[in-house]
């Protein structure tokens, strides 16, 4: 049995038209009617987006980098989803021209607050802008790198493009730490300017490898379920994306009950406030629904060995896990605004276009490219692999 390009059915482009269209409608309806809280949801889908995309890239590298060759069979899916860099820093662009109206530091006096001038060398508008331009450029040369060796060789095989791509994965993913958390930094911790956290940039970074691997374990089971991918992937393959969501939902919780637990035992009143904000007005219940959402439900549900295996299973925790993303977002972003909770259409708005641009960009690439690259050297024991 052999892979057979398919294209995939009409309705998922029209499906990803109408999510698009209906996004853009109600985004530029926000803005007309609040365009401060339509900001902050813009903020909310540009740093949700970042995660997916940016995780996906670095799933690439880490499949390079490490040698693997269970995951080679699903590589195109996670190319995919990262060639949605540019559309995310496009995203950035609305907060860019009204950062005032988001970032309190922006209009803060430094020589009125003693800390805001120590942090003034790093936290300004010129070198914030930069900071972003210099991230996404060397983020999207580093995917255009890695995708033009990867395509070249569907039609080459030439097994010297993959020794070209374990060279750069190695840089990348060092750029890919410091990236990740140069935007953390910048887009999440500096929204409370008095506020800082050493672990808050892994807190991020941990939550970014979450979202792009099950946005890639979502699609990756769709697809094969319905006869797009390769005919000899097996369960065992399944077990693997299983394993992997498991390992790094409690990643994500270690990390993020470490900085809860230091905070809490430090008391350091600029530490304390950014926790006290959130569990006041109502944000206590937010608080613990995002433990729920994102670590007790992914934990229970991919806790035993058939569980990681079940492709209906994989699907409906990787979509849990994905809004517990956006959720956890918008748990970091929106207390800055508003001290109690705030939630309508105007939520709704980004991820709603944010889903469709994904799925038609999906179905584009799709239709020129193959969903499996066919001539990687390793694709062979990928498909044999057994656990």
């Amino acid at each position: 049995m052999e892979y057979t390009k398919k294209e995939l059915p009409k309705r998922v482009f029209q499906i990803g038209l109408i999510l698009t269209v209906i996004g853009l409608l109600l985004i530029g309806v926000s803005y007309g009617l609040n365009f401060q809280r339509t900001l902050f949801n813009n903020l909310i889908g540009f740093v949700f987006a970042a995660g997916v995309s940016i995780g996906a890239l670095v799933l690439v590298a880490l499949e390079y980098l490490a040698g693997a060759t269970w995951s080679v069979p699903f590589r195109r899916v996670s190319e995919f989803l990262a060639a949605a860099l540019p559309f995310v820093f496009i995203l950035s662009l609305p907060l860019l021209f009204n950062l005032k109206e988001v970032f309190h530091w922006v209009y803060i006096n430094p020589d009125t607050d003693e800390l805001i001038k120590h942090k003034s060398p790093y936290l300004n508008e010129l070198f914030f802008i930069i900071r972003l331009v210099a991230i996404f450029g060397i983020f999207f040369l580093f995917y255009s790198l890695f995708i033009k060796n990867s395509r070249k060789q569907d039609e080459s095989g030439d097994q010297k493009l993959t020794r070209n791509n374990v060279k750069l994965s190695a840089p990348f993913m060092i750029i890919a730490g410091i990236g990740i958390s140069f935007i953390a930094i910048d887009w999440l911790m500096s929204l409370e300017p008095h506020w800082y956290s050493t672990i808050f940039g892994i807190y991020y970074i941990s939550s970014t490898l979450l979202a792009g691997l099950a946005a890639t374990t979502f699609i990756v089971v769709l697809l094969k379920e319905n006869g797009y991918l390769h005919p000899r992937i097996t369960s065992d393959h399944y077990y693997s994306f299983g394993a992997l969501l498991f390992g790094i939902t409690n990643f994500w919780a270690y990390i993020a009950f470490s900085q809860f637990l230091l905070i809490w035992y430090a008391n350091i009143p600029e530490e304390t406030s950014w926790f006290m904000m959130r569990w006041i007005g109502g944000w206590k219940y937010v608080s613990v629904l995002l433990i729920i959402i994102k670590f007790a439900i992914p934990y229970l549900g991919l806790l035993t060995y058939p569980s990681k295996t079940d492709p209906k299973r994989l699907i409906a925790v990787s979509i849990i896990i994905l809004f517990a993303h956006l959720f956890d977002v918008y748990w970091l972003v929106m207390p800055s605004y508003s001290k109690t909770i705030v939630f309508g259409f105007y939520e709704l708005a980004f991820p709603v276009f944010i889903v469709g641009i994904y799925i038609l960009l999906f179905y584009f690439l799709s239709k020129k490219q193959n969903l499996v690259p066919i001539k990687d050297p390793k694709l062979e024991r990928g498909l044999e692999f057994h656990l």
